[in-house]
């Protein structure tokens, strides 16, 4: 870097949001992906499978009224609906609640399916509170809402897969070829995600932790559960093993990809200096943004 570029403008790594945010798309993220596919392939094991995805979404919900620096203060999080996407997640959560336990407890199929639409807005919504956020490169680029869309999906068919085939229940193959579909297409969001930050620009840090993170979830996250699974339909003995580790392996790895992309990669805008100020009188020095990794081809 030239010895003029006052290093305090670089991009510097956000703090407001850690861990404890991350597990809030995590954990909603499996638990709504979950719901929706207890509704599509659950049948008599839905009641434990929407629990299971309700314990999901509220342990997410838990840890952002942890994160709040004046948790008993968190109704405040209800009054923006009109400008907030926070606000429209935490006001579909109660009737999503609602709807899964009155499914879970009936059986009724239009409540079976009112649960999984919530769901699918829970989802939507997460997807959107990322792109709001406009100060972190790493978040407002549009293509991180399909993206979160996608895993989420993912995880909760992995984790659905998983279990049925663990309770012996997974008798039709469907399940695994849509969690196939689905595996596909959260690899290709995500290289479209990455290939749109490129495009226009992002924080040398926030690619650095991206460059990092794209092999191992690429391959071990997406293309090896999608080769396991299409094993798992061409044997009988041991499928629900392969299905097992497969699901397991969607999940782990879609929560690795959003920790990573909340609690990791999210450096800040940082500074662009027009001109750079030069003490005493000089030469005019062209501007800079330090930090920077400039759009691909500008």
């Amino acid at each position: 870097m030239n010895r003029n570029q006052p290093a305090s403008v670089k991009p510097w790594h956000q703090t407001n949001w850690d861990w404890r945010a991350a597990l809030n798309f995590i954990c909603g993220g499996t638990g709504t992906g979950l719901l929706v596919a207890a509704a599509l392939f659950g049948g008599a094991a839905y009641p434990w499978l929407a629990l299971v995805a309700l314990a999901f979404v509220g342990f997410g919900l838990f840890w952002v009224w942890m994160e709040i620096g004046k948790p008993w203060r968190a109704i405040n999080v209800f009054f923006h609906p009109h400008t907030s996407w926070m606000t429209r997640e935490s006001i579909v959560a109660g009737p999503l609640f609602l709807a899964a336990l009155a499914a879970a407890a009936t059986g009724k199929g239009w409540l079976i399916v009112l649960a999984a639409l919530l769901a699918l807005a829970f989802l939507y919504c997460q997807g959107r509170i990322l792109k709001a956020s406009k100060g972190i490169p790493a978040w407002r680029a549009p293509a991180i809402v399909p993206l979160v869309i996608a895993t989420g999906l993912t995880e909760g068919m992995g984790v659905a897969a998983a279990a049925l085939a663990a309770a012996g229940g997974l008798a039709d193959r469907t399940p695994i070829i849509v969690l196939v579909v689905l595996l596909v297409a959260r690899e290709i969001a995500w290289r479209r995600y990455r290939s749109a930050l490129a495009a226009s620009g992002a924080p040398r840090g926030t690619l650095d932790v991206l460059g990092r993170m794209h092999r191992p979830f690429s391959v071990a996250g997406n293309w090896a559960p999608a080769l396991l699974l299409a094993a798992s339909l061409l044997v009988q003995s041991g499928a629900g093993g392969l299905t097992i580790i497969a699901g397991a392996a969607a999940a782990l790895f879609g929560w690795y990809a959003k920790f990573t992309i909340v609690a990791r990669a999210a450096f800040n805008q940082g500074f662009a200096l027009p001109v750079l100020p030069i003490r005493g009188k000089g030469e005019r020095v062209p501007g800079a943004k330090p930090g920077w990794q400039k759009p691909a081809g500008g």
